[in-house]
């Protein structure tokens, strides 16, 4: 992307791939690219605060052990002595998880939460955790704990989230590597607001810890072959999730020699309406209409397609979390209720007198949405569409509609993936008038994680060129 526009590109703009084979011939060093990264941070961190256990001579001291591994060439793997953030609700060892809000008791967790022993265990350098809205149940960078987080491309919108220090992070050059979650779009709205390149996984391929209906942990990065370098990580087995999917053969690296002859023969479907939620502005429109005629020149076959979701799925799956939401703010002490953030509490108190009956109705809309899901795209190879329907909104709003009795009205393109299990990516397929980035969402069959990696390479290749990164 923009860091391609320059012959030589800075120590924290070099991607994994490149990084790794640099250290493989001596030729660059983990620690001068940890100095680098932090020095970015630095100079970046003021304006975006996007960072949570920000240490830098923890990731140094680090980043020494890494550099002496490859000194002896006994590195661990292609990812040794590559930076990465890790998004704050994914535990670390020995470091405080307060899921975005002030109500949370710090405790330190007791091990590494499975995304993070794998990296770990890769030999990355984990410069900082990133941070995140209460609960994880905002689209945005607003959080009762953390400072409010914004969008290098413009610092008066916000990242969104719920991913949010993980996608301004990984705009904002925090080095190539990061890692957030995802339950109705908080790796790819982050992502496709930010004009970063995300994978929401199919569910279970990532283990996660605790695991829950629809979650995922999924890499944000600004190239996609430095994602499929992170699954080669990230996708490794782990017992604690008792919902991930059987060990499989995957074939990561192949994403790296994708060519735009890929394309030729795929059925594409196109989404422009998602049948809920806002209307999708002129701009992301156009951005998304044009990402799909260069597909179709490269040779795919690209359909319009009748929207799926409904109005009554949505509202269901809202009010489904807001009484979790609610009975897990009941069970707190008053003066720690009180420092949930005033809009969260104010949503999830609204189904406070909700009858069991309404209950049960809501809760059946999560498995509606994945039949419907499922049924729609079953035709298609593969699914197109916005990732939301606005470019990325007023960093001082919870939400786009910056309403708690409608605050999901944003995630209509994205909240069915997650239901079906389906993978689906975020990808920067343009600019709005006014320069904020457009993300184009790819979704495939499930279990196809490598096909959407694939379409996305190709479809990188045949963009028009993306603008030069935002600068401090």
């Amino acid at each position: 992307m923009g860091s391609a526009t320059r012959a030589t590109p800075a120590l924290h703009d070099m991607e994994a791939a490149e990084l790794s084979a640099a250290y493989r011939q001596g030729v660059l060093s983990p620690v001068e690219v940890t100095r680098a990264v932090l020095d970015r941070i630095g100079h970046w961190e003021p304006q975006l605060l996007a960072t949570y256990l920000l240490r830098p001579e923890v990731a140094l001291a680090q980043a020494r052990a890494s550099e002496e591994r490859w000194r002896r060439g006994q590195p661990l793997g292609p990812l040794d002595g590559i930076t990465v953030t890790i998004k704050e609700n994914i535990a670390s060892a020995g470091d405080p998880v307060p899921l975005g809000t002030a109500a949370t008791t710090l405790v330190p967790a007791a091990a590494d939460a499975p995304p993070a022993a794998r990296l770990r265990e890769a030999g990355c350098v984990m410069v900082a955790k990133t941070t995140m809205p209460d609960y994880g149940m905002l689209s945005s960078g607003l959080s009762s704990f953390h400072p409010l987080t914004r969008n290098p491309w413009d610092t008066n919108r916000g990242p969104g989230g719920s991913s949010a220090g993980a996608a301004a992070a990984c705009a904002g050059g925090y080095g190539p590597l990061h890692v957030g979650t995802d339950i109705g779009g908080s790796l790819r709205l982050p992502a496709g607001w930010c004009g970063v390149f995300s994978l929401k996984p199919s569910f279970g391929r990532i283990p996660i810890d605790p695991p829950t209906l629809g979650r995922v942990a999924g890499p944000i990065t600004r190239t996609v072959s430095d994602a499929a370098l992170m699954m080669q990580a990230l996708s490794r087995p782990d017992a604690r999730d008792t919902m991930c999917l059987p060990p499989a053969d995957i074939d990561w690296a192949s994403v790296a020699s994708v060519q735009p002859e890929f394309l030729k023969g795929l059925r594409i479907g196109l989404l422009m309406d998602a049948g809920c939620g806002l209307p999708v502005e002129t701009s992301v429109h156009e951005a998304v209409e044009a990402a799909a005629a260069l597909l179709e020149r490269a040779g795919a076959i690209v359909e319009p397609m009748a929207p799926f979701m409904t109005q009554g799925m949505l509202d269901g799956m809202d009010h489904s979390w807001r009484m979790r939401s609610h009975l897990d703010m009941a069970g707190l002490p008053a003066e720690r209720r009180a420092r949930v953030l005033p809009y969260i509490r104010q949503w999830a108190d609204s189904v406070a007198g909700m009858s069991g009956a309404a209950l049960y109705q809501a809760q059946q809309q999560f498995f509606a949405t994945r039949v419907a899901t499922l049924r729609a795209c079953a035709v298609y190879d593969y699914v197109i569409s916005p990732v939301a329907p606005m470019p990325a909104f007023d960093a001082e709003l919870p939400s786009p509609t910056d309403d708690p009795l409608h605050p999901l009205e944003h995630i209509g393109f994205t909240v069915p993936f997650n239901m079906s299990e389906q993978p689906a990516a975020s990808v920067p397929c343009g600019f709005t008038p006014q320069g904020l980035p457009v993300g184009l969402q790819i979704a495939g069959p499930r279990f196809d994680d490598l096909g959407v990696l694939k379409l996305a390479r190709a479809f990188e290749l045949i963009r028009q060129p993306m603008r030069a990164w935002p600068q401090p």
